[in-house]
């Protein structure tokens, strides 16, 4: 910024610095600091929300699927090791994946992944007829039971 001023007989121009000093600055730093320090972890937080709602979502189709199945299929489930191939495509009324099948597909592309591992692969719970209190090895998404046609996420975070 600049100020005009007359002295004896002359304009002048003195010439102002402008600035922020150390003090203005340090308060502006700690300020955006605080303000991070309570942003930042609602921000971790909603993106486990996220994945927890994305997950009951999926196993909620996924079971679903699996019913409509059941129905269409005199009462049986889906096979463990044919379980992908038997809801993504055509079957007949004994469960046989066939291109002329006359039922499904159950659910259209792949099986939808397990957003905390982000595998879709599945795989028997550890005891048939019980609800599972830990995770599989072997990384796969979810677990199923074919006795009882349940579906179980396959992560940590599910049995905390």
């Amino acid at each position: 910024m600049t100020d005009w001023f007359y002295t004896k007989g002359k304009v002048k121009m003195r010439s102002r610095r402008t600035g922020f000093t150390l003090i203005e600055v340090l308060i502006v730093v700690v300020i955006m600091a605080v303000l991070a320090a309570t942003i930042i972890p609602q921000f971790s937080s909603s993106t486990n929300d996220a994945k927890e709602s994305s997950l009951q979502f999926n196993l909620k189709s996924i079971q679903s699927q699996i019913e409509m199945y059941k129905l269409h299929h005199l009462g049986d489930y889906p096979t463990v090791d044919d379980f992908a191939k038997q809801l993504t495509g055509k079957t007949d009324v004994d469960g046989k994946v066939k291109a002329s099948g006359e039922y499904g597909p159950y659910i259209q592309g792949d099986i939808p992944t397990n957003p905390f591992n982000g595998s879709n692969e599945i795989v028997s719970v550890a005891t048939e007829g019980t609800e599972p209190t830990a995770v599989v090895t072997g990384g796969a998404g979810w677990q199923y039971d074919a006795t009882t046609g349940m579906i179980y996420p396959n992560n940590s975070e599910a049995y905390d």
